[in-house]
């Protein structure tokens, strides 16, 4: 069936919108600057989405199925266990660089919104739990396969992954270099994956 061009245009208008929420911030997105950033009339732009808040729930979902087709969907190209885990982490790295221009919308969203109850909130929490429920998960089929100890707890190693990743936003961001920050987390994962491993 062919695409329709107002869907099109739709698509169009959410990839820039959750580049420029990369940048600006999901409560900093408006119908007036996304307008501005992809020269429609606002009044035009309205007709795609009714409000601001349903603006930024659209973006959040769009920004979802992104990290979906740039992180998880090449990763099940691999076996499961600790491999999966390596190209998470890799693909990981390269939508945090080289998907969106501000950064991870994710990690900024978390920081917005983590004191403010609504829909908004709500639709980040759900993603974030999702993606900490996989990386337990490919966690827990290394433990499966005897890539992990027995003895591994596959929440405390999402969580302390998860915590990797977030210090590398913070760090390559606001503190060091790119280099620094991509050489130190790679070095705190290879220490992470190493505890994790069968004693003997």
């Amino acid at each position: 069936m062919a695409v329709r061009k107002g869907q099109v245009t739709h698509q169009a208008i959410l990839d820039e919108s959750v580049q420029l929420a990369s940048r600006l911030g999901l409560l900093g997105l408006s119908v007036g600057g996304l307008a501005d950033e992809v020269e429609m009339s606002k009044s035009g732009l309205f007709a795609h989405f009714r409000s601001k808040e349903q603006l930024q729930l659209e973006t959040l979902a769009h920004a979802r199925r992104l990290f979906i087709d740039v992180v998880i969907r090449p990763s099940r190209k691999v076996p499961d266990g600790e491999q999966q885990l390596r190209a998470l982490v890799d693909h990981w790295f390269a939508w945090a660089d080289e998907s969106l221009r501000g950064g991870c919308l994710f990690v900024a969203a978390a920081v917005e919104l983590d004191d403010r109850p609504g829909p908004l909130r709500d639709a980040l929490v759900a993603s974030e739990r999702e993606w900490r429920g996989l990386l337990r998960s490919v966690a827990q089929s290394a433990v499966d396969r005897g890539e992990f100890g027995a003895e591994l707890d596959p929440d405390q190693f999402s969580y302390e992954l998860h915590a990797l990743m977030l210090a590398y936003h913070h760090s390559s961001r606001l503190l060091t270099s790119r280099e620094e920050a991509t050489r130190r987390t790679r070095s705190a994962f290879e220490r992470l994956v190493h505890a994790a491993r069968p004693t003997d």
